[in-house]
């Protein structure tokens, strides 16, 4: 084959080879918004124009953990040394709502400067990743993972240990990371038992496992509330949503909503409310 029919069978070649490589990844616009979600395969940040959240003022029987959550997220917001959160206990307590609510006044306070980013369960593997397109900008990131737990046969855990306290080159200062779990040690009892019972060393076992935890500076505790706290919630979001009912009608048919549902949470006061506002027939805005 001569060099003249040679040129144009490689540059056909060439140009299958360019359609089937993967496109290079977007440049990040982190001014795009105030909150991503992180997706891998392929790897990309979606900014989210409106986050589901409520406001930090309507959150009841949480002050404590409000507070030590605001403090630390402004210290980081500010370039201060600032620790990883984990926030865990019951469920429907508020966790959850409480992050993307602490990360909002923080934003309304410092606007621009905050940047709060969903990394799920399942992408935990691609953290270095994530945080290899995070190092470097000017902006500060909180890497929220919301239900974080491990299970059986699950090795995910060890690479977020590596990203979070550990390996060679550690966290990038402008990145904190804050998780909600309804374990404290996040893995179940079970897991941990069963490496006592099987480990040559079952106390080497045990820290193995239980030491994931430790990597998060702040633990807060969320535990349910009582009956006044849970009247406290549905109080608070009636006279902001403007739903005018009766305090003693609207008590008890928050009890009556309480006992269907077999317990007092924030999340369950929040369902009743939403329940209400519907046979009133008014919008949650």
């Amino acid at each position: 084959m001569s060099a003249d029919d040679l040129i144009p069978l490689l540059t056909r070649i060439a140009d299958a080879l360019d359609r089937l490589a993967p496109p290079p990844p977007a440049r990040l616009d982190i001014s795009a918004a105030d909150a991503f979600v992180w997706h891998a395969d392929p790897d990309r940040l979606d900014p989210v124009p409106a986050v589901n959240r409520v406001d930090i003022a309507l959150l009841q029987g949480v002050e404590r953990q409000r507070d030590i959550l605001l403090d630390n997220t402004r210290r980081f917001a500010d370039g201060l040394p600032a620790n990883n959160a984990l926030l865990w206990g019951a469920r429907g307590a508020g966790k959850s709502s409480l992050v993307k609510s602490v990360h909002a006044a923080v934003c309304q306070e410092r606007p621009g400067g905050l940047a709060l980013v969903e990394i799920h369960r399942e992408d935990i593997p691609t953290l270095p990743r994530l945080l290899a397109r995070l190092k470097g900008e000017d902006r500060r990131f909180i890497l929220f993972c919301d239900d974080l737990s491990f299970d059986h046969d699950d090795a995910h855990y060890k690479s977020l240990k590596a990203v979070l306290d550990g390996g060679i080159e550690g966290r990038p200062d402008n990145v904190v990371f804050y998780a909600t779990s309804n374990r404290r040690h996040l893995m179940p009892r079970d897991m941990i038992e069963n490496e006592r019972s099987t480990a040559i060393n079952p106390a080497e076992a045990v820290e193995e496992k239980v030491s994931l935890s430790d990597r998060f500076g702040l633990w807060l505790g969320f535990h349910n509330c009582d009956q006044s706290t849970y009247f406290a919630m549905i109080e608070g979001y009636a006279r902001h949503f403007g739903l005018e009912v009766p305090d003693e009608q609207l008590h008890a048919e928050a009890v009556e909503w309480s006992v269907t549902r077999g317990s007092r949470s924030g999340r369950v006061a929040w369902q009743f409310i939403q329940d209400l506002a519907g046979r009133l027939g008014k919008p949650l805005r």
